[in-house]
């Protein structure tokens, strides 16, 4: 059943989709009435997420991309000529101590957690202007870029200047009338957090799983976040109901952040 329909007639753009959030926001954005493009490197898991959505009466499309490729990016111009919604989901994390990053790991998670980032919005924002239509885009943060966690240094740099590269688009380009804005998730339960309970085991000497319990007991609200959690707030920036909401960074964490 649609959550409603604030989305129909709009194609949306989700990268990182062959997984986890990005596979969700694609199910929520579907839900609420809109053809999807779902956008990825590993293109058997993408069909798999791509089956999964039709057979929940989903219209999707799949598209092969590498955002931390420039040129694959702009390979998939063309797909991205339909788009009124970008969904910036794309984005890794590399473990370790700040005396243990290594200049690849810095190079692996910039590239695609933030330039990756901007790569996608350029060529999107670029296809809306062309078309002169307005649309939205919604960049995935993380309350990290606010708040630093130990032995993942690079991946909080990355959200941070998200974070920035969101304000800073946000300002230029809704004067175009494309609408930039952004999600902080708090600690979410996803196989994701799964591997970083794995990395605090590892660097706190801790049980598997008893980071991830404290944490989620930490949290204001009372538990860990669920991706059901960010329905409607992936919704609400999606559509006209958010047209007043600029160049902000909405925190969806259960109280853990305050700004």
């Amino acid at each position: 059943m649609a959550l409603s329909n604030q989305l129909i007639g709009k194609t949306a753009l989700i990268t990182g989709a062959s997984s986890g959030f990005g596979a969700h926001f694609a199910a929520v954005l579907s839900d609420a009435g809109a053809s999807v493009i779902l956008a990825a490197r590993r293109i058997g898991a993408l069909q798999g997420v791509a089956a999964a959505l039709r057979k929940r009466g989903a219209a999707v499309q799949t598209l092969p991309m590498d955002v931390a490729d420039a040129a694959s990016v702009e390979r998939a111009s063309e797909a991205l000529a339909t788009v009124d919604v970008l969904v910036n989901n794309a984005g890794i994390v590399r473990s370790g101590t700040a005396l243990e990053q290594s200049e690849e790991d810095w190079d692996a998670v910039l590239d695609t957690n933030l330039k990756g980032t901007f790569f996608v919005a350029r060529a999107a924002a670029k296809a809306m202007r062309t078309a002169k239509r307005a649309g939205s885009i919604i960049n995935i943060a993380s309350i990290l870029g606010d708040r630093q966690a130990g032995g993942v240094l690079p991946y909080a740099a990355s959200k941070a200047a998200v974070i920035s590269l969101t304000q800073s688009l946000g300002l230029e380009l809704i004067k175009k009338g494309i609408h930039v804005n952004a999600i902080a998730p708090g600690v979410v339960d996803t196989p994701m957090w799964n591997h970083v309970d794995s990395l605090f085991a590892k660097y706190e000497n801790r049980p598997i799983g008893e980071k991830k319990r404290l944490v989620g007991e930490a949290v204001p609200f009372g538990r860990m976040g669920v991706p059901d959690d960010y329905r409607g707030p992936a919704v609400f920036l999606a559509s006209s109901d958010s047209d007043y909401i600029v160049a902000q960074t909405l925190n969806v964490d259960g109280g853990n952040w305050m700004s």
